[in-house]
């Protein structure tokens, strides 16, 4: 990209203006640093597309770093679905590292501290060392082992490394200044002890790094030049340099902050996804309710209006709430332009055309019209739907006692049939509690296509598909996980906002035949209807993605 290619925005003007002035040598790293906690949301997105952009826009590299230093809570299966989430939004880093691969540098390091006299060995509780750490505008207090020497605090340390002491009874922390206005700076922990299986490391390690220990050093260790993250870790900034200056570490990373993305009607924290996975709320961390990474693709968003959506809400640092309306507004445009057209009725109520000929066996004659796959896409070609004169129709589509400007059909009414003919309902069947059940209805043979050569109108254009010819599916529609725009903002707790109704399950829907040949993942339109992503591992099961509607755009003309 040329200088005027390049977002405008603050990330980036830093990062233009160290190229321009030769810092590190020119050269551009970035790394993406998630937990192996649980699978990537849609806030992950925006920084991989932030991490992975600026490494790609400058010529440079971005390393996948997995941030391992909680083994209680991680797992390969973790590791291995960021790996497959961060391929599918369409990245590829320059090498998959973990922290635990620094595991070696950042012990020796810290003893290297610990014989400085910068950091010590406390053996308060994690009651009485939260406590001691004060709060705002009120100081902490020293730890009663704070100035053990250094010879004391190598021992205690060396042997907490070789598993001597139980979970829980020492630490290690640096001896910083537990008056700073920082909360950071307060005598942070840089280790704790943890009698863990690590999926990585076994059991070679009884002790692990924290986060804030791990983090800038192994930036270091990677050559990062730009250490690029969310506004929750400002604060954390003059820590990570506090470390790298006393470590001496040359070419040090830059740490910049932005705005973490955030929706409305979603939650992004990890630990609340986890809930409502293990109690069996949601189908996993894919299901398509989800705003993980794994459930939009289920559900049929697209890679691309994902990475389009983060691009252009711009990296900002200001946090803000954006709608869920907004970003599906990108997933209906780039579905409008890629998605097959098919036909599918999902509340199947039967018409029969009383005076559909048929053959000489007596038979209902088949026709069968050619229909535009896309009409955005012309080298998509036509496919060839069977009409007989059984069909089945929506439900919705028929009244037998219509309301105020209803234009469907009722008795007495012409409509069309999407590329077929024009018919006028008759009369109805019905079942022993009253309820229609099969509509009669008339064709007019001289409309074939769907036009009629008077020249007159109908206000209602309904789809269809061929009774004989249908194939079964079922199809999941879905409302807001969350009830509330902010969930939890009444109570503090989010999950009290749970939407019990968010999706209903149709069985017994009636599809177009092309649809037994479409492929997992693969999102249709149905027309009227919505777009419909077809479930990679159910047979015949659809997700509604999206509706046709864009209500975004409704609400941006609403403001205007």
């Amino acid at each position: 990209m040329t200088a005027a290619d390049l977002p405008s925005n603050f990330i980036y003007d830093a990062v233009t203006a160290d190229v321009e002035q030769g810092q590190r040598g020119g050269r551009v790293q970035t790394r993406f640093p998630p937990e192996p906690n649980g699978f990537l949301h849609i806030g992950h997105a925006k920084a991989i597309v932030v991490d992975f952009g600026v490494a790609d826009d400058f010529g440079g590299r971005c390393v996948l770093r997995l941030d391992d230093t909680n083994p209680e809570t991680e797992e390969t299966d973790f590791v291995d679905g960021i790996i497959n989430d961060i391929a599918w939004l369409g990245y590829e880093p320059a090498e998959v590292r973990h922290a635990s691969d620094y595991f070696g540098q950042l012990y020796l390091w810290a003893e290297e501290l610990i014989g400085r006299g910068l950091a010590y060995v406390d053996d308060q509780t994690p009651e009485e060392i939260s406590q001691g750490r004060g709060g705002f505008g009120r100081p902490g207090v020293e730890s009663p082992f704070r100035d053990r020497t250094p010879a004391d605090n190598l021992d205690l340390f060396r042997r907490m490394r070789a598993g001597e002491f139980p979970d829980g009874s020492r630490v290690l922390r640096a001896k910083i200044d537990m008056a700073s206005e920082n909360m950071q700076l307060r005598d942070p922990i840089m280790y704790r002890i943890r009698h863990a299986h690590h999926h990585r490391t076994g059991d070679e390690w009884p002790i692990y790094p924290t986060y804030d220990w791990a983090h800038g050093q192994s930036d270091a260790l990677e050559g990062v030049t730009h250490s690029i993250c969310t506004l929750e870790f400002e604060s954390h900034r003059p820590l990570y340099d506090w470390f790298l200056r006393q470590l001496e570490v040359p070419d040090a990373p830059r740490q910049y902050e932005f705005a973490r993305l955030e929706f409305t009607h979603t939650v992004t924290s990890k630990r609340r996804l986890a809930k409502l996975v293990a109690d069996g709320i949601v189908d996993g961390w894919d299901d398509a309710r989800m705003p993980t990474i794994g459930g939009l693709r289920r559900r049929g968003y697209p890679a691309s209006a994902i990475r389009s959506f983060c691009r252009e809400v711009g990296t900002t640092r200001t946090n803000s709430r954006q709608s869920m309306e907004a970003l599906e507004s990108y997933v209906r445009r780039e579905l409008n332009e890629a998605a097959q057209r098919r036909m599918a009725v999902l509340r199947p109520l039967k018409l029969t055309i009383t005076n559909w000929p048929v053959d000489g066996d007596g038979n209902p004659v088949v026709e069968h019209f050619e229909l535009t796959n896309n009409p955005e896409r012309p080298e998509d070609g036509t496919r060839q739907v069977p009409f007989t004169g059984q069909l089945w129709i929506e439900q919705d589509d028929f009244r037998e006692v219509p309301p105020p400007k209803y234009f469907r059909l009722s008795i007495g009414r012409e409509v069309r049939l999407r590329g077929a003919f024009f018919v006028t309902a008759t009369d109805v069947v019905k079942d022993t509690e009253g309820n229609v059940v099969e509509v009669l209805a008339t064709y007019d043979p001289a409309t074939r296509g769907g036009d009629a050569p008077d020249g007159r109108r109908v206000k209602s254009t309904m789809h269809w598909v061929s009774l004989p010819h249908a194939v079964d599916a079922t199809a999941a529609l879905y409302e807001r996980l969350f009830s509330a725009e902010v969930p939890g903002d009444a109570t503090g707790e989010p999950l009290d906002d749970l939407n019990p109704n968010s999706r209903e399950l149709l069985t017994g829907c009636k599809v177009e035949p092309a649809l037994a040949e479409a492929a997992g993942g693969e999102v249709v339109q149905f027309e009227r209807l919505g777009y419909f992503a077809v479930d990679p591992d159910k047979d015949m099961y659809f997700h509604r993605t999206v509706g046709l509607r864009d209500e975004w755009a409704a609400i941006q003309k609403r403001k205007g």
